[in-house]
């Protein structure tokens, strides 16, 4: 008999029948998958026989990533321990979540299960595995098909361990499908580098087999699966946690150039950097035309919705999880719990307390003037604050004159409680620049053309936010470029104000702390927030093993190769109860 938590759970044939999930259909016509017999009834001779069968498989890695368990998990594991959250409405009901928060972790939390992401991960090796032998049946199954088919599964699988190493650092780590009862469960972590080199070798080998773009009849494919732009995105990031810089720098310029030739094509003309400010990068700008409104980009990258056509993403994002906006499709259930919604505008957590703008502070992370300010937090009264970010469509800010800083701020509502349709963005552009301008920042030295570029890099991003019609705060090179320390300050927190919210924070401290060999950055930022017993969890924290998270004590009873991180001593505490982490 299987154990209860086991890293894999058996897929036969049809990957779990998770493909029967609405929300999985918009990617493809199910051919013969919809008159499928009763899973007890399932062979492999009876599936494994055409490309329409793999396709389906395929398509169910993608509608598993998007369930409430995964990406609940993307946003907790890879923001809620950061300065960037604090408890919101109703955390004491969420006993887990409220101690991720606190700083307060042990093996006993549900959000240190990791099955959910195993079971991608099988569903990709199940995929690797079957995928050519199907070919060999299906002669409408070609040799270029198959090699794109097996570049989305190990793209797919490559970024699920990429979330698991980054988490626990060493995991276990297996590329073969598991399809028998008596396979080997218990199974020793690998190494985090050791991973980490066989992620970038899969992507390295893959990445010419995948598309490049899709046709217009199938525009959510572009953004809503494995492209080459998504998987040079992977390794642009990959090679930065290596520390290889001048690889992370040459994938994100073939990212950034395949932007630039896009759109070219698509707005022959057309001048999209308006007033320069954008530094000639081809992103989303917030200014609606010369008007003194702004908000577009936010609207463009967070608000549209997806109708059942596949209308309207935009043009910045690489990669994302799709929702669509249809009665019987999968929602945004994460977002739609944790961030909040129309009936709980604030949801279980919200922005920590000091990300709020005091006139009276000299050391604001937002000035008064960047629209992310509006876009990322709300105001509820009484000093009360919520999530704005995937939570509203569109937030229209309103400048009055040209450089003065009087706006008017007008925002759609949330969306209404469990229908949050809002897409989970993986990657796009920007994350991509201000990866880049971090890798040149450390190959560069105190007043180097490298933090020049970087500071480029870094001026485009944030002038695309400032609510001035004529800008004149703009970030001036001279403040930053003359000290390499400097830059690094400003790139690490430009990428806070960016990214607030997509799950990204944590990870780069994490990875800022492997590349200092201490902490002091990571816990001089989360003194600013309010942590309850801050002193010992700081104290901790300086600790490199703390900052990576525990195993669960369930996974570890049943994989005795598994050896607990130090940090977390057994893992063992009486007081608490082993929980789901929903």
């Amino acid at each position: 008999m299987m154990r209860k938590h086991a890293i894999y759970k058996k897929v036969r044939g049809l990957a779990a029948l998770a493909l029967l999930s609405p929300s999985a259909l918009f990617f493809s016509s199910c051919g013969d998958f919809l008159e499928i017999e009763p899973q007890d009834r399932i062979v492999l001779e009876k599936f494994w026989n055409e490309k329409s069968d793999v396709d389906n498989v395929l398509v169910s890695c993608y509608s598993a990533l998007q369930t409430e368990n995964v990406v609940s998990r993307m946003m907790v594991w890879g923001e809620f321990r950061s300065d960037n959250i604090e408890k919101g409405t109703n955390i004491s009901n969420v006993v887990n979540l409220q101690r991720v928060i606190n700083e307060n972790i042990d093996a006993s939390n549900g959000y240190t299960t990791y099955n959910e992401f195993y079971g991608v991960i099988n569903r990709c090796n199940t995929v690797l595995l079957y995928a050519p032998q199907v070919a060999e049946k299906d002669p409408a199954y070609s040799e270029t098909m198959l090699r794109s088919t097996e570049a989305e599964a190990k793209a797919l699988r490559a970024l699920c361990y990429f979330y698991l190493i980054r988490t626990f650092r060493d995991v276990p780590y297996i590329t073969e499908a598991y399809t028998d009862d008596n396979q080997p469960m218990e199974i020793a972590a690998t190494p985090f580098n050791e991973i980490l080199d066989s992620l970038i070798s899969d992507l390295e080998s893959v990445k010419g087999d995948a598309m490049v773009r899709y046709p217009s009849t199938q525009a959510l494919y572009q953004t809503g699966r494995i492209t080459r732009d998504a998987i040079y995105s992977m390794l642009c990031e990959m090679y930065l946690w290596k520390q290889d810089y001048q690889n992370c720098v040459k994938y994100a310029d073939l990212v950034i150039d395949s932007k630039k030739d896009y759109y070219k094509e698509k707005y022959s003309g057309r001048n999209l950097d308006q007033d320069g400010r954008l530094n000639g990068y081809p992103i989303e700008a917030s200014r609606y035309g010369t008007s003194n409104e702004f908000g577009r980009a936010f609207y463009n990258i967070f608000g549209q919705t997806n109708s059942s056509v596949g209308v309207g993403d935009s043009d910045e994002i690489i990669f994302e999880l799709v929702y669509m906006n249809s009665s019987g499709m999968m929602r945004n259930g994460a977002v739609n719990s944790l961030y909040g919604n129309a009936t709980d505008p604030q949801g279980y957590v919200g922005p920590a307390a000091y990300l709020i703008y005091d006139e009276n502070s000299s050391s604001n992370l937002f000035k008064k003037y960047d629209a992310r300010y509006y876009e990322n937090m709300y105001s509820l009264g009484s000093k009360q604050y919520g999530i704005n970010k995937y939570v509203r469509r569109m937030n229209d800010i309103t400048v009055s004159g040209t450089t003065t800083n009087s706006y008017m701020l007008t925002v759609t509502s949330p969306y209404p409680k469990d229908d949050n349709t809002s897409n989970w963005i993986i990657y796009r552009l920007t994350d991509i620049m201000l990866l880049k301008a971090e890798a040149l920042t450390e190959m560069g030295s105190d007043g180097s053309s490298e933090l020049s570029r970087a500071f480029e890099l870094v001026q485009a991003v944030n002038n695309r936010s400032i609510l001035q019609t004529i800008i004149t705060d703009s970030l001036q090179a001279k403040s930053y470029v003359a000290k390499k320390e400097t830059m690094q300050e400003l790139v690490l927190e430009e990428r806070q104000r960016e990214l607030m919210f997509e799950g990204k924070r944590w990870y780069d401290l994490v990875r800022r702390s492997l590349r200092d060999g201490n902490t002091d950055v990571l816990t001089g930022y989360l003194g600013y927030k309010d942590l309850p017993n801050s002193a010992v969890a700081l104290r901790r924290l300086k600790k490199i093993d703390a900052i990576f998270w525990p195993y669960n004590l369930e996974e570890m009873r049943v994989n005795n190769a598994l050896v607990q991180n130090p940090a977390f001593g057994s893992g063992e505490n009486s007081s608490f109860t082993n929980t789901s982490g929903n």
